[in-house]
């Protein structure tokens, strides 16, 4: 949860320092199934950088808070298990770019802006928005948004392929969340993880290299336990009971 809601969740040196911390104890806990990130108050999400603090720091310590908060993003993209963002407010600048670090988006119904308004600020997206952003959207799309600065609503998010889901209107996008985060939980948390790194692998390998990845990948499941108990599951006609084993 980002827990700084007097500024919206706006990240802060602080922030970005407690959120790296939560993303190591989860990087190594065998337990996690899923991630969700949300904020803990409900309608945001977070609106990006604190620029009121931005003013008062030098130039050498916004070159490290970007460098970090890069680091924090990219932690946050490689985590072994599937993340969700659950946005329910402004998702801005860095708020959103943390989102696209995530491998999928959930927003909440009656949300209105999500958007990298940094070009109207006078610099361009640093944490990554101008690389994930063209990465699932596509050139035209990502120039679009960024060129215009343009925020969106819920609704024109999902129909550009920003968002995956929109919650219902009388529900949040952590309830959407937590019914994908249950939904994707019931899978074998090591096929998952074999899973994710396979797919994520793909744009940067040519089809062949690929494949080979992907079989890499896929072989060492057939030993685990939980490939053992889908078996007799389906055998026995039941639900499977997985360990991560």
């Amino acid at each position: 949860m980002l827990n700084r809601p007097q500024a919206k969740n706006a990240i802060s040196l602080q922030l970005l320092r407690e959120f790296r911390e939560c993303l190591n104890s989860v990087q190594f806990d065998n337990s996690v199934r899923v991630l969700i990130v949300r904020s803990s108050t409900p309608g945001s999400f977070c609106a990006g950088a604190d620029l009121i603090e931005r003013r008062s720091m030098s130039k050498p310590q916004v070159d490290k808070f970007l460098l970090d908060l890069r680091g924090a993003l990219a932690t946050l993209e490689n985590l072994p298990v599937p993340t969700i963002a659950a946005i329910d407010g402004p998702a801005l600048g860095g708020g959103l770019e943390m989102s696209l670090a995530c491998d999928l988006r959930v927003a909440g119904h009656s949300v209105t802006k999500i958007g990298l308004p940094e070009t109207r600020l006078g610099i361009i997206p640093g944490a990554g928005g101008t690389q994930r952003l063209t990465r699932l959207l596509g050139l035209s799309r990502a120039k679009n948004l960024i060129f215009t600065a343009r925020s969106l609503s819920a609704s024109e998010a999902l129909d550009s392929g920003l968002v995956d889901y929109v919650s219902t209107a009388d529900s949040s996008a952590v309830d959407k969340a937590l019914e994908l985060a249950a939904e994707i939980a019931l899978n074998a948390p090591l096929a998952l993880r074999a899973a994710k790194q396979a797919i994520s692998r793909a744009p940067e390998l040519s089809l062949e290299s690929g494949l080979d990845f992907e079989r890499a990948a896929y072989e060492p499941l057939l030993k685990t336990n939980d490939r053992i108990e889908a078996l007799e599951a389906f055998k026995e006609k039941r639900a499977p009971v997985f360990k991560g084993e």
